[in-house]
């Protein structure tokens, strides 16, 4: 299969891996700062593909390359949404980068839009294909926790200035938006796709503590109603001292309680049903190694989108997941701004919407 990023910075390091590990022929790159190109590919650990193009301007290069099929987007989030589009257009099936835009508007015009071109498009929640999340996920399809009582993500990390300097786009919000949108949101996807994804009520309140050369906030708490009747909570920052310290998801239901930590919710730290087999003790102190805090769900992500395209169904982490966890942060976002639960869905909300708020 054809494939093309746009974007090579951090971040796209991970998306390389998954195309060497899935065996797709990168056609093209594209980055305003051509240095990013030799570093990215360092990185991955992949030689210096020296048969891919490499753009400045992505428009020229979806026109040069008819035969891209699929595009992957890791560019700062403000500009995720207007590339998107384009790329749409023109096409081709997406792997969008989380966020998957900055503004409910443009979230919605992606999923019409895709619908009406006919392209798939993955929002990029990679942490969904951890094997303690799959495990998870598994026991709650089977119906081992019986009704629900209620959830927790904790994501409780550090960044510094030094972080921020790396990018000046970081921390703004027209392209990035704070914590909750950056280092949370894929804490987020996770509690609302395990809690029922129907989302009645959010009440949130943000604060930029330790970061007062950012616009956007260090730390957002909230407490979320869903549909089916469980409540859930939220803790995020980027305020822990000296360094990260776990990123935790909580299940509570009247037959089972489990617990996903580590530092990127990859372990089981708690494991516990009712109707407990023999089968249950290989979860019991589960732990998948990772590199890095992106963990290893790219590849896995990769592999079902190809597949998605292949077989003309719709992708695992959708379009709709990636709709979803914006519109939890931007609903939080929207409850302090107006100090009020929002309810859902929510529209005409965007992160500029936020701005001079601290």
């Amino acid at each position: 299969m054809k494939y093309a990023i746009i974007g090579c910075g951090r971040i796209a390091v991970n998306h390389i891996k998954a195309v060497v590990n899935n065996k797709l022929d990168l056609v093209a790159m594209c980055d305003i700062d051509s240095s990013k190109f030799d570093i990215m590919l360092e990185k991955a650990g992949c030689g210096h593909f020296p048969e891919a193009e490499r753009y400045a301007d992505y428009k020229q290069m979806l026109a040069d390359h008819p035969e891209i099929e699929l595009v992957a987007i890791a560019t700062e989030s403000g500009k995720h949404a207007r590339i998107a589009l384009d790329c749409i257009d023109a096409g081709k099936h997406l792997i969008i980068e989380k966020p998957m835009a900055m503004s409910m508007a443009d979230a919605d015009e992606i999923i019409r839009r895709a619908d009406e071109k006919g392209v798939k498009v993955s929002a990029c929640h990679q942490n969904r294909f951890n094997v303690a999340i799959q495990q998870l996920r598994q026991a709650l399809e089977a119906g081992r926790f019986g009704r629900l009582s209620h959830g927790t993500i904790h994501v409780r990390w550090n960044r510094g200035k030094s972080y921020y300097d790396q990018a000046p786009w970081r921390g703004t919000w027209e392209q990035d938006g704070g914590t909750l949108m950056n280092q949370c949101i894929h804490g987020i996807d996770l509690l609302r796709w395990m809690m029922g994804d129907e989302v009645v009520e959010v009440y949130g309140t943000t604060r930029q503590r330790f970061h007062d050369y950012l616009e956007a906030e260090d730390v957002g708490v909230a407490v979320v109603k869903f549909a089916n009747g469980a409540v859930g909570s939220i803790e995020g920052t980027s305020n822990v001292y000296p360094k990260n310290l776990e990123e935790t998801l909580y299940l509570f239901g009247e037959n089972g309680t489990v617990k996903i930590g580590g530092t990127s919710t990859n372990n089981i730290d708690v494991w516990d049903f009712a109707d407990e087999t023999e089968d249950d003790q290989v979860n019991k102190g589960l732990v998948e190694q990772t590199s890095n805090v992106y963990g290893n769900g790219h590849t896995l992500l990769y592999a079902d989108v190809i597949d998605a395209i292949e077989n003309d169904r719709v992708p695992y982490v959708d379009a709709v997941a990636g709709r979803n966890a914006l519109e939890m942060v931007l609903a939080i976002y929207k409850s302090q701004k107006t100090g009020k639960p929002v309810r859902l869905p929510l529209s005409n909300f965007a992160s500029t919407d936020m701005a001079g708020e601290f």
